[in-house]
């Protein structure tokens, strides 16, 4: 008799994303434990050009605040931006900027082969690699982050290649549950960012979208039962695929899961909870916060729903009750 055949392949040996010509690589098609795909081919060459699209997306979560960063290059400007939620008083602070073909925006064509910075007017960011992790810094008028994501031995990271055809596809590296420590100013006011009171989260995105698209995401990190934990669920974007973006990390060490998980929220009522459940995850997230984010610049617009709170459930057997993250839904039109 044969035994189950995963659904999704595990890749472990170096790859490229791209072929030369620019469209899939079959080979690529799976996930990994530990970046290993060669991203460089994104961005160059004619297939697909304006469809391309390159960030890196940190979030980092304190007991006062979430400050997010983001770094990106949509193919035809680049859109960084600067959030931060005071989660005692509910006071939102947002800095985006938009510039026309990338301008003042540095990526790496590979994840940790380079730094990322974005230059505008009102917002400074730079995300660079460092030997015990990755450094997020970002200035504006009234915020001043400087914090390390650190990367301890042995802690494995999710990426996944989600295949819509040969010209559309999209490499995500999706890691919580980092421990952040650096400091982070609102207002001259500074806030300690301290090692297991706060975690770094990176959605490290490179690939070539269809114009619309909508997803859900969800992510989770901090100390259950002594253990510390980090949640990835992901929903939508990658059905039809032979992929999904699930996992739960323990103490560094990934589980995937290959279901397609069922989200079921009330966009009437953001602050009730939601559920995520699908063969052996089983969720609820408790929002605490919700930021409502719309935006209409020409042909880039997006609506985003992202709800601020705590997890609780079961995944693959793993407890994450009490861990705080977040849950979202976007429509995005790019």
């Amino acid at each position: 008799m044969m035994g189950h055949v995963p659904r999704e392949r595990e890749i472990t040996e170096p790859v490229d994303l791209a072929l030369p010509d620019g469209r899939l690589n079959p080979a690529a098609v799976g996930w990994t434990r530990t970046p290993l795909h060669r991203t460089d081919g994104i961005g160059r060459g004619r297939v697909g050009w304006g469809r391309n699209k390159r960030w890196e997306y940190w979030a980092v979560t304190l007991e006062t605040h979430v400050v997010a960063v983001v770094v990106s290059d949509i193919g035809y400007a680049a859109v960084p931006s600067l959030f931060v939620l005071d989660r005692r008083s509910g006071e939102q602070i947002a800095v985006e900027g938009i510039a026309p073909l990338g301008r003042g925006t540095t990526l790496p064509g590979t994840l940790d082969h380079g730094p990322a910075s974005a230059q505008t007017k009102s917002l400074r960011v730079d995300i660079d690699p460092t030997p015990d992790g990755t450094r997020l810094r970002a200035r504006a008028e009234r915020v001043e982050l400087d914090v390390v994501a650190q990367l301890p031995p042995g802690h494995e990271r999710l990426g996944v290649v989600v295949p819509w055809s040969d010209r559309l596809f999209q490499y995500t590296v999706k890691d919580p549950a980092r421990p952040a420590v650096g400091r982070l100013t609102v207002d001259g006011t500074d806030h300690e960012v301290a090692a297991g009171a706060a975690w770094a989260t990176l959605d490290h995105g490179r690939g070539r979208w269809p114009y619309a698209v909508s997803w859900n995401w969800g992510s989770g990190s901090g100390v259950v039962d002594g253990r510390t934990v980090g949640l990835q669920v992901g929903g939508r974007w990658t059905a039809g695929t032979v992929s999904t973006e699930n996992a739960v990390i323990v103490d560094g060490r990934l589980t995937k899961i290959s279901d397609e998980l069922r989200w079921e929220y009330s966009p009437d009522d953001w602050m009730a909870p939601w559920q995520v459940h699908g063969g052996p995850v089983e969720l609820t997230f408790h929002p605490e916060h919700v930021r409502r984010s719309v935006i209409q610049l020409g042909v880039i617009a997006s609506r985003t729903h992202q709800a601020f709170g705590t997890w609780t459930g079961l995944v693959a057997g793993v407890a994450v009750d009490g861990i705080f993250g977040w849950a979202e839904d976007v429509h995005q039109r790019w």
